[in-house]
């Protein structure tokens, strides 16, 4: 590639990111069925038309952002539990919730607008929407798996149930989370501690 291709490359990459910027923005307020294809391009300063050279329809830029979304929370699980190998089940725990919910809210509209449109209106979410969301829901299932192994979760738990319980708690913080009123590294701690086993 030279440098021709190359830059043309990388502003084509730039354009179709700032798209995204400004369609998570507006899913994130107005949701699927608020959110347009002229709101999004006059947020982004171009021709309603211009969208299509990088993206087929709405759909297919909703798909980005929710895909977006899952995969920054993904990924910082997945780097707080690589820094964890080895720690005791509480600490792996709330390494998980600390990175699960610095990525919530440190990429705010995208993780926000992947929590609000994830069912795509009426229509079911595409495949790439459901095979992200799996992928990053076995992180969590082998990890519940583990701690109950190791005792730190109660093995009488179902683990399907505690894994939606503990995800929708993180994901419903979107909706009360405030970064002047809330820690995050605190928040975690009380998070493993609801759900530790009780004293006896």
């Amino acid at each position: 590639m030279n440098v021709s291709e190359r830059g043309s490359r990388d502003t084509e990459t730039g354009s179709r990111r700032l798209i995204l910027d400004h369609a998570a923005r507006l899913l994130r307020n107005g949701g699927y069925h608020r959110t347009t294809l002229r709101e999004i391009a006059e947020a982004v300063g171009i021709r309603k038309a211009s969208l299509y050279y990088h993206f087929a329809s709405k759909e297919e830029i909703v798909e980005a952002v929710v895909n977006d979304g899952v995969r920054f929370v993904h990924e910082g699980v997945l780097a707080a539990l690589a820094e964890t190998a080895g720690a005791s089940p509480p600490a792996r725990l709330e390494a998980a919730v600390r990175g699960h919910l610095s990525a919530l809210h440190g990429h705010g509209d995208y993780t926000s607008a992947s929590i609000k449109v994830f069912d795509f209106g009426a229509a079911p979410a595409p495949e790439s929407v459901r095979a992200m969301r799996r992928s990053y829901e076995d992180v969590w299932r082998r990890l519940v798996a583990e701690l109950q192994q190791q005792g730190g979760l109660p093995p009488q738990r179902a683990p399907d149930v505690l894994l939606n319980f503990l995800l929708g708690a993180l994901n419903g913080s979107v909706d009360w989370y405030r970064p002047e009123r809330h820690d995050i590294d605190a928040l975690a701690r009380e998070f493993v501690a609801l759900l530790s086993p009780a004293p006896r």
